[in-house]
């Protein structure tokens, strides 16, 4: 097992923290103890203190190829020098076309349309308006419903908290009407400690037909779900339920989006979710993984059929009026191209499924810990949920990643799930130290 090099003396940072309104983040309590990060090569980070952190969540389920790529390094160094920026508003350059063919090679069969954004946030509404302008395109306008999930998260836009279904990213904003919801498919009870996809809960996509002969297949644009929850604390589809979930839709003309954003590129064993679980969506999202977290670029992913639908128009109109300013950015694209040859050439995107075993065997060894209530695992994706303190939800949760940042390992918690998503790189010696590390930890917090 690798040691920790000495940590360096503790010192106020020579910058202040006020200024940056953190997201996501207990900014008093952030700021009260704060965790800095200032470097990163391969499987770790190292913090300001210079103690090494091993990166259990590939950053922030992004850096499936690990930290310090010096290829994609390398090709934004070049892009930036060559051309830092050009439009895609009635202009183009070479690269998002050549990225755009390269997405549609390893993608699901049939999605050969790509739609570049900038996050996994503005690749859902992009997903969302181009169903809704799909339908009325084809003269069915009275198809405005979008229907989401309970315990979804598909971003921050308005498009995205309204179809996502988790309350604190809902309660303090509005949201879209024409929107509904499928329950979600975490049964702790039946399913606990399921090593793979649940075996119990199919039956869970049924409500959609509950929910069609309420408002009317009609009057429903899309149905969009992630084929696994993440920020709700890995949530995974029982077996056969994306595939029920395909039929229903498909039978009623309702347009099947799949948020990628965190399982795209090699995170539960093949390029996209879909082909892991042979479900081919109309649209999915992409993000996070395609640059390898190196700059910010998103994607949608789309069948022929839905942007053909928009062309029936004269040849100088415009048939989609939604765009960004940095939509296929050069630098971005440059990125994205170099991360991925690395994909191709060290064979990540299928790695997931040759580790699936042996991650599994480990995760699954934490059972019987203190407070452990469930254990769930898919590809390179793995979440410990823990039992909640009365009157005190989520303290257990963050006092367990909190004293793994601080003893050498990263992990990300919601509320009292931890959830880990470590880069695809990630070796056996690697996991035995993340599973040794999160168990001691647990074992010793109350």
């Amino acid at each position: 097992m690798m040691n920790s090099p000495s940590r360096k003396p503790s010192a106020e940072p020579a910058i202040g923290l006020d200024s940056f309104w953190m997201p996501f983040t207990a900014n008093r309590q952030f700021k009260g103890r704060p965790r800095m990060l200032q470097s990163a090569e391969g499987m770790f980070y190292t913090d300001t203190e210079g103690r090494q952190v091993l990166d259990g969540t590939a950053g922030l389920w992004c850096c499936n190829a690990g930290h310090g790529r010096r290829e994609i390094a390398e090709a934004v160094s070049r892009q930036i020098c060559q051309m830092d920026f050009a439009p895609t508003f009635q202009m183009g350059h070479p690269l998002p076309f050549e990225l755009a063919e390269r997405l549609v090679d390893i993608a699901p069969p049939g999605l050969n349309r790509v739609f570049f954004t900038n996050s996994g946030s503005e690749a859902v509404d992009t997903a969302l308006k181009i169903a809704l302008a799909y339908h009325r395109a084809r003269g069915e306008g009275s198809r405005r419903l979008l229907i989401g999930r309970e315990l979804a998260y598909h971003g921050v836009g308005f498009g995205g908290i309204s179809v996502g279904g988790i309350a604190n990213n809902r309660r303090a904003y509005t949201t879209l009407p024409n929107v509904d919801h499928l329950p979600h498919t975490l049964d702790i009870e039946r399913n606990a400690f399921t090593r793979g996809l649940p075996v119990d809960g199919v039956e869970q996509a049924d409500h959609l037909e509950r929910l069609i002969n309420l408002h009317g297949a009609e009057n429903i644009a899309a149905v969009i779900v992630e084929p696994l929850s993440g920020s709700a604390g890995v949530i995974l589809p029982p077996v056969g339920y994306l595939q029920r979930l395909r039929e229903i839709t498909r039978r009623h003309g309702i347009v099947l989006i799949f948020d990628e954003v965190i399982t795209g590129f090699g995170r539960v064993g093949a390029p996209f979710a879909a082909q892991r679980w042979e479900v081919v969506p109309d649209m999915l999202t992409a993000a996070k993984g395609l640059t390898n977290g190196a700059v910010p670029m998103g994607a949608v992913l789309l069948h022929s059929a839905l942007q053909d639908a928009l062309m029936s128009g004269p040849e100088q109109q415009i048939e989609f009026f939604h765009g960004y300013t940095y939509s296929g950015h050069p630098v971005a694209a440059a990125a994205a191209l170099a991360t991925l040859e690395i994909y191709r050439s060290e064979q990540l995107l299928t790695r997931a499924a040759e580790l699936e075993e042996h991650w599994q065997t480990l995760l699954h060894s934490l059972a019987g810990l203190p407070n452990v209530v469930d254990i769930r695992n898919t590809g390179l994706v793995g979440a410990v949920h823990l039992a909640s303190r009365e009157n005190s939800p989520g303290s257990r949760g963050y006092e367990v990643f909190e004293r793994c940042f601080r003893e050498g390992l990263l992990v990300r918690c919601t509320g009292d799930i931890i959830a880990l998503s470590p880069p695809l790189i990630i070796e056996p010696s690697h996991m035995d130290r993340i599973i040794d590390t999160l168990g001691s930890v647990i074992q010793r917090t109350p």
